[in-house]
């Protein structure tokens, strides 16, 4: 991921106020699909037989005699094959998956000096920081890359999720845990401070809150100039 991911929080009252965050995404695009008809024509008649199958004769044909009409060739379109229904992996121990099903893995982090939110070290990671999933309030916040050194992250999908999507976290001692998409926030980076502790505060109820960034590159210490927050709700 470019750019460097940093989260500035004070504690005050119980809540966490977030001031600033930054990670780098990317885009995702879908591979078009294709519909394939065959078709065959009808064989020619065999040797010495005539078009209706009667045997031929060698004695030619009056001037006034005409020929029998050609069969119609005929097509006949393939039926299309049978969709396998697309049976899912089962989901690992900690690990996130996502609506689309991108999975990552969850590396456990928490704020350290300066209150910098650490980054995954890999495409597959996402960390974890914010309340724990069995929690009756505050956000479990799961940040994590789109793209790195030309390759694309699961988080891509964040950016064409829609409401009404399933979010499943699987814990460390492998219990499942469920949400649902509620909202979906584009945010300019400018605009992050301003909203950090409504979108990543630990106070109001429990939720789940996954976040990457896209849109414009600007490069720098910013990288994309947007990020995108889903927030999901226990099911």
């Amino acid at each position: 991921m470019t750019g460097k991911a940093r989260l500035l929080a004070g504690f005050a009252a119980g809540a966490v106020t977030v001031l600033a965050v930054q990670v780098a995404t990317g885009v995702i695009d879908a591979p078009p699909s294709t519909t394939v008809v065959a078709g065959s024509a009808l064989p020619a008649p065999a040797a010495g037989r005539s078009p209706g199958g009667t045997p031929a004769t060698s004695k030619p044909p009056s001037s006034s005699a005409q020929p029998p009409p050609p069969a119609p060739p005929t097509t006949t379109a393939a039926a299309p094959a049978a969709e396998t229904p697309r049976v899912p992996a089962p989901q690992q121990p900690g690990t996130v998956r996502l609506p689309g099903g991108g999975t990552a893995t969850l590396v456990r982090k928490e704020l350290g000096p300066g209150a910098e939110l650490p980054i995954p070290a890999d495409l597959g990671q996402a960390t974890w920081w914010g309340a724990e999933l069995d929690a009756a309030g505050g956000a479990s916040v799961f940040a994590g890359h789109v793209n790195w050194r030309g390759a694309t992250g699961p988080f891509a999908e964040l950016w064409t999720d829609r409401i009404g999507g399933q979010v499943s976290i699987v814990d460390g001692a492998g219990k499942t845990w469920r949400y649902t998409v509620s909202q979906l926030v584009t945010v300019h980076k400018n605009d992050l401070a301003a909203r950090a502790d409504e979108l990543f505060g630990q106070s109001g109820p429990h939720r789940v809150v996954l976040v990457t960034c896209g849109g414009r590159w600007v490069g720098g210490s910013d990288g994309y100039e947007e990020n995108r927050v889903v927030i999901a709700d226990p099911a």
